[in-house]
């Protein structure tokens, strides 16, 4: 690693994962290297805010993938994860019994009194939420500050699920995108954090501002301490109910074996003729 001080020699073996910010270089060697120790790297924006792409993950065991793919596959144990997920939103009420089409009625409910209330606080008018994925330009400032800001923790949520082997594709509550997973974790959080962020910009913010830019700094700056990170990590082994963190971690290949559960790899299993 070269900075301002000089070389600094880091053995690659001791890095769990590398964030790969603005302005870095690294050369085909060092990648080449980092990929032989299993170390991670994710290209992102600033401070993580954004997710461009990503190497290896992080997780060596395919437990959490195998388990969400299993959870989503069913749809009891679907329509289960994102009971959960909702119940996250509730925690002071009981939404077992409730189906998707009421669970959804009441999210929408909350999030509108979430607007309602943030509208109020900052003084900023509001109606629905607008936005023209073509022309960010063409949306009011609050809606320009809501899309950046939610851009922003999709970066966040994605450079984690897959630092952690999982698939930012299965979704429980959403589906059919590349990114459903990613927009089911990203919507637990954006009450408490980027929609207030959105607001306090719109109402702060100067006609000539460049909106986007300055609610991505925000976001950022609200990313630095890690406790968001902390918290996603811990949520999503919560609705995947894993519960070993460091199995995850463990370089172990097995076998799938349809009467044994798992065998040892590694092994020659050719049948001796009797």
């Amino acid at each position: 690693m070269l900075d301002s001080k000089g070389i600094v020699r880091i053995p690659a073996s001791m890095v769990g994962v590398l964030l790969l910010g603005p302005g870095t270089d690294v050369s085909h060697r060092a990648i080449e290297l980092i990929g032989d120790t299993g170390t991670s790297m994710v290209w992102v924006g600033e401070r993580g805010v954004r997710h461009y792409a990503h190497g290896r993950a992080l997780a060596h065991s395919s437990r959490l993938l195998e388990r969400q793919a299993n959870l989503v596959s069913n749809t009891r144990s679907r329509l289960s994860v994102a009971r959960k997920m909702y119940q996250m939103r509730f925690p002071n009420e009981d939404v077992s019994n409730l189906t998707m089409q009421q669970l959804r009625g009441r999210e929408g409910a909350r999030v509108r009194e979430v607007y309602r209330k943030q509208s109020k606080l900052h003084n900023v008018e509001w109606t629905k939420r607008e936005y023209n994925p073509d022309d960010f330009e063409a949306g009011t400032p609050v809606n320009q500050a809501l899309s950046a800001g939610h851009v922003s923790l999709y970066g966040l949520v994605y450079s984690i699920i897959v630092a952690l082997g999982m698939s930012p594709g299965l979704g429980f509550v959403h589906t059919g995108h590349d990114l459903s997973f990613v927009y089911d974790i990203a919507d637990l959080y954006k009450a408490d954090l980027t929609i207030p962020i959105a607001f306090e910009i719109a109402g702060e913010s100067l006609p000539d501002e460049d909106i986007g830019r300055k609610t991505r700094l925000r976001v950022r700056d609200a990313f630095v301490d890690g406790k968001i990170m902390k918290t996603i990590v811990k949520d999503l082994q919560y609705l995947m109910d894993v519960e070993a963190e460091e199995e995850m971690f463990i370089d172990v290949i097995n076998l799938w074996d349809d009467k044994e559960e798992l065998v040892k790899h590694g092994v020659n299993y050719e049948e001796v003729p009797q």
